[in-house]
């Protein structure tokens, strides 16, 4: 499957079809405001277009990506540019939210370097969690003030993202329940929610398990919930799955439609010090 873009009407719509071939460039595409699959868009979007720039980075070290989000946070501040969305993932990497939970950590820092794996503390809300190889990881530098909604309507947002994404493979995912965060299959998590808001912009965001090694779980406790199960799209799809390429876009489709914007501006293979040069260079 490959995220293809047509003309309908004269207007560029994103829709979802069979992979044929290698991909092709796209234009700056509008996302349907309804199911990901609809192709008709509400009033509200034919009225007040919003856009969304879009970064896809591959793989990105979480400090260099750490970097990145606090300069564009800077920015989206001063309105020195619009509303962004990264879209990447991290080589192997353990990250403590503002909690601090370093006993939700199982394992000690030298084994940790003994695997590949990084341990970072951030600024952003929820305890530890794990981010690497094979998960869609989306970093939004939004004003919720223009989006229009508060930081508890923004994480339903985030976890309506990965459940819409879910359920496009047969999955019937929900939030978790009070004390739980991200988003859950049963009793399995498969996606994890951690956000900062600094002056009504947003940073860090979601990670959704496309098909990691769940082993690197097995050295924490999840977002500082014990008793439960990680689980992946891999593991609880019985369907074929695309590329992950096509699954980041879907998942960025997801998010797009539910937040309002009709307006993707999308930039490929965007490296860090591409990024870096381009906004300094515009400041």
């Amino acid at each position: 499957m490959e995220l293809k873009v047509e003309r309908e009407e004269e207007r560029l719509v994103a829709v979802i079809c069979p992979r044929s071939g290698s991909g092709q460039k796209r234009a700056d595409t509008q996302v349907p405001q309804n199911n990901p699959m609809d192709l008709t868009p509400s009033l509200n979007e034919m009225r007040v277009p919003r856009s969304l720039e879009v970064w896809k980075m591959g793989t990105i070290n979480y400090l260099d990506a750490l970097k990145l989000q606090e300069k564009l946070v800077s920015d989206r501040k001063t309105h020195k540019i619009r509303d962004t969305l990264l879209s990447l993932q991290h080589p192997p990497t353990y990250t403590l939210g503002k909690r601090r939970t370093d006993h939700n950590l199982l394992i000690s820092e030298s084994d940790l370097r003994k695997i590949g794996a990084e341990l970072h503390y951030t600024q952003r809300g929820g305890d530890i969690t794990f981010h690497g190889p094979h998960q869609a990881i989306l970093y939004p530098i939004i004003s919720l003030r223009d989006v229009g909604i508060g930081a508890r309507n923004y994480v339903e947002k985030l976890e309506l993202t990965m459940i819409e994404l879910a359920s496009l493979y047969g999955i019937k995912a929900c939030a978790g329940q009070t004390g739980e965060t991200g988003v859950w299959v049963g009793e399995r998590k498969i996606g994890a929610i951690g956000v900062r808001i600094s002056h009504g912009i947003t940073s860090h965001g979601l990670a959704f398990n496309i098909d990691p090694d769940l082993n690197y779980f097995k050295h924490i406790v999840p977002c500082g919930i014990t008793d439960k199960d990680v689980t992946s799209l891999r593991k609880e799809t019985d369907l074929e799955l695309p590329t992950e390429n096509v699954i980041h876009e879907q998942l960025i489709s997801c998010f797009a439609r539910l937040l309002g914007y009709s307006n993707l501006i999308w930039k490929e293979n965007a490296s860090f010090c591409q990024i870096m040069g381009t906004i300094e260079g515009d400041g």
